[in-house]
């Protein structure tokens, strides 16, 4: 086989590339243990961010730890207190040995030793991005077929977010005067806001009221046997959220409006079949209607206009099949970086898979890593999740069909992992399918009583739904009622008839 005309230059040529150093700046690094050799109090301005791997010379890295070391057990860093951790150390003997400890220590030091910090740590990074570069080069070459493609995008994903947030000064002890800084914040917030919300609003008035919105870094668990409407009601309050803007400060103080993100994995429905649900609550046109094509033109042209107002709106679907954590984490991250992120909702919990390394016999304890999972999705991005879960089958075996904390405990640690549990519950669903039936030696009059009866409530719920508030770690728990439009899939604010406009 005849060699390629690019190998036949190389072979005739006999040249090879450079080869190039990692990037790296000793003069930096040696700058920078001078400042803290020369006052311990360098070292503080520093170690919230930088680790002594980030150091490209590891005699250097092993002089920041060893410094590191004695200033955290209260006692003094310089050339003569590290001797003894030095003496038989190769790496350090290589640079010179204890004379260079006193060498640095003598050096001329630049007060702006943050500045030499933030250097050291942006070449550790570069280094790292170049062996990531590497990596994804070798794994993509192994034809490994165990190991899909996506599977690697996923991983060089994560291990690049990974990187993204090193060095980044996040946890720790905070003063309380900051914290104390952020609630105040917090507070004025949902003072100037309408509605008075600290958290992101849902789009409904009595139910923002009860709950203060949606609050950052929360799991909210929406709950509810089939048919109830959990799906809608997410839709509802993605879409509202996603519809909506907040203000945020520049840095001048100026205030400006910034549309909200949200995040919507759909496990159950595609995306097109949410899409229409939507289409359907925003055009007022039936759904099944839609999905038959069963419409008139006035219809469609209600379709068409809601579909371009529909356009702009920053809510992005994923209809993935049995999507992981550590997958919609990647995702959720990579939406974040690119547009923002507001909310993120998972609909169900109990249609996630774990991680290959975490499959088990026990799917009780499956669903309980999920829900830990998403707590700490919802913590690191700093938004709130609100993951659709499902009951067990008891909720029907009672005669009051109202969802309690109890039906969820068959799912392991749901209760315990959720910041709020809400329940979506409409006795309509059942009262039409219980209608009474005359009874053994029953009259008729008795049975016409109970049939009057059953009427009667059917026409008070109809079109009517319950959120029932079962938990709540930020305030109290509570019904509070909505409308539900079961053609259009859409909830509303409930408005009570003695608050409506007296019509005479």
């Amino acid at each position: 086989m005849e060699p390629s005309p690019r190998l036949q230059i190389a072979a005739v040529d006999g040249e090879t590339p450079p080869r190039r150093l990692p990037p790296h700046n000793l003069e930096a690094e040696q700058a920078l243990l001078a400042a803290v050799l020369h006052s311990n109090h360098a070292y503080e301005k520093v170690s919230d961010f930088l680790q002594p791997e980030h150091f490209a010379d590891p005699a250097h890295g092993r002089i920041f730890h060893a410094c590191g070391k004695l200033i955290e057990r209260g006692q003094l860093a310089n050339a003569i207190t590290l001797r003894g951790y030095f003496e038989q150390d190769g790496d350090l003997a290589d640079v010179g040995g204890a004379r260079y400890l006193a060498e640095l220590q003598e050096a001329p030091v630049n007060p702006d030793v943050r500045h030499y910090g933030k250097l050291v740590h942006d070449l550790y990074l570069r280094r790292e991005l170049i062996a990531l570069a590497q990596d994804m080069d070798e794994e993509a070459h192994a034809h490994d077929l165990e190991v899909a493609a996506s599977d690697q995008i996923e991983s060089a994903e994560q291990r690049l977010y990974r990187l993204a947030e090193t060095g980044l000064a996040e946890g720790g002890l905070l003063p309380f005067s900051g914290a104390l800084g952020e609630a105040v914040s917090m507070i004025e917030a949902a003072y100037r806001r309408d509605g008075a919300l600290a958290g992101v609003s849902t789009g409904f008035s009595e139910i923002d009221r009860l709950l203060g919105g949606l609050h950052k870094s929360d799991l909210v668990i929406l709950a509810g046997r089939p048919s109830m409407g959990k799906t809608a009601l997410a839709t509802n309050i993605a879409f509202n959220i996603a519809r909506s803007r907040r203000l945020e400060r520049g840095p001048e103080g100026d205030s400006f409006e910034v549309p909200e993100t949200v995040a919507f994995f759909s496990l159950e429905m595609s995306a097109e079949q949410l899409a229409g649900r939507i289409l359907s609550e925003q055009s007022g046109v039936r759904s099944d209607s839609l999905r038959r094509g069963a419409i008139n033109q006035e219809e469609f042209d209600q379709v068409f206009d809601a579909a371009r107002q529909l356009q702009s709106l920053r809510l992005f679907i994923d209809d993935t099949p049995a999507i992981s954590v550590p997958a919609m984490r990647t995702r959720a991250r990579r939406l974040k970086r690119q547009h923002g992120l507001s909310l993120i909702v998972v609909d169900y919990l109990q249609l996630m898979s774990v991680p290959a390394g975490m499959k088990s016999d026990n799917r009780v304890q499956e669903v309980s890593e999920i829900t830990r999972g998403l707590k700490a999705v919802a913590k690191e991005l700093d938004v709130p999740v609100i993951a659709l879960s499902q009951l067990s089958r008891q909720v029907e075996q009672r005669e009051d069909k109202r969802p309690q904390l109890a039906d969820l405990r068959e799912s392991g640690s749901i209760e315990q992992d959720a910041d709020m549990v809400l329940f979506v519950f409409r006795e309509q669903y059942y009262l039409e399918r219980a209608e009474p039936v005359r009874r053994e030696n029953e009259t008729d009059e008795k049975y016409h009583e109970r049939h009057e009866r059953w009427k009667q409530r059917c026409e008070e719920v109809y079109g009517l739904a319950e959120v029932i508030v079962a938990k709540q770690r930020h305030g109290p728990i509570g019904i509070r009622k909505l409308t539900f439009d079961g053609d259009t899939t859409r909830f509303g604010d409930y408005i009570a008839d003695e608050y409506l406009p007296d019509a005479h």
